[in-house]
């Protein structure tokens, strides 16, 4: 099998390798080393080998760090967004406003939502701080269906929970409308 300039086994955009019949997922080819990564590739190889169409938005799969606190993020990064001259605009929120993180003493960390300046669809968003690896999933969600911040900060959301600061988030970002600030 060939492997690529960093050693990985390289493939094609339906993971076949230069060998016809054999496919590469996971750690040993390109992109992020995630488990969820390589979970969906192996669904997409399952798809492709029984004749469907399936696709893969790697920009949708969110990278997670487990430490405390935790580290989740998924889509465009501020530096990617500058450096495809994409206008953008973007807001954030911290923990330390949030009701449930101050009932629970987990104050560390915000949220920040990057979405386009035109059109207010999500373009990435950032997290740190308590639960986070659980509640990037609301942001793949809204990125997965082109949500705009606004979708977002229209939608309603338990009081008191963690998730509410991805919302507030998303007022920031539709014209510094957070509520708990």
């Amino acid at each position: 099998m060939k492997l690529d300039d960093r050693g990985r086994i390289a493939v094609d955009e339906h993971l076949m390798t230069n060998v016809p019949g054999i496919y590469a997922i996971g750690d040993v080819v390109r992109g992020a080393m995630l488990a969820h990564k390589a979970e969906e590739e192996g669904v997409f190889v399952a798809e492709v080998l029984a004749g469907q169409k399936p696709h893969i938005n790697y920009l949708l799969i969110p990278g997670v760090v487990y430490t405390w606190p935790e580290v989740a993020a998924v889509g465009f990064t501020e530096e990617e967004l500058k450096s495809l001259k994409r206008e953008y605009k973007s807001g954030s929120f911290p923990f330390k406003a949030s009701g449930r993180a101050r009932a629970s003493m987990d104050m560390d960390g915000f949220v920040k939502v990057l979405a386009d300046k035109q059109t207010d669809e999500i373009l990435g968003v950032h997290m740190i701080g308590p639960r986070v690896a659980d509640m990037i999933a609301e942001a793949v969600v809204a990125m997965e269906f082109r949500a705009s911040a606004e979708d977002i900060a229209r939608m309603s959301h338990a009081h008191p929970t963690y998730t509410e600061v991805f919302k507030e988030a998303c007022l920031a970002a539709t014209e510094g409308r957070a509520l708990h600030s």
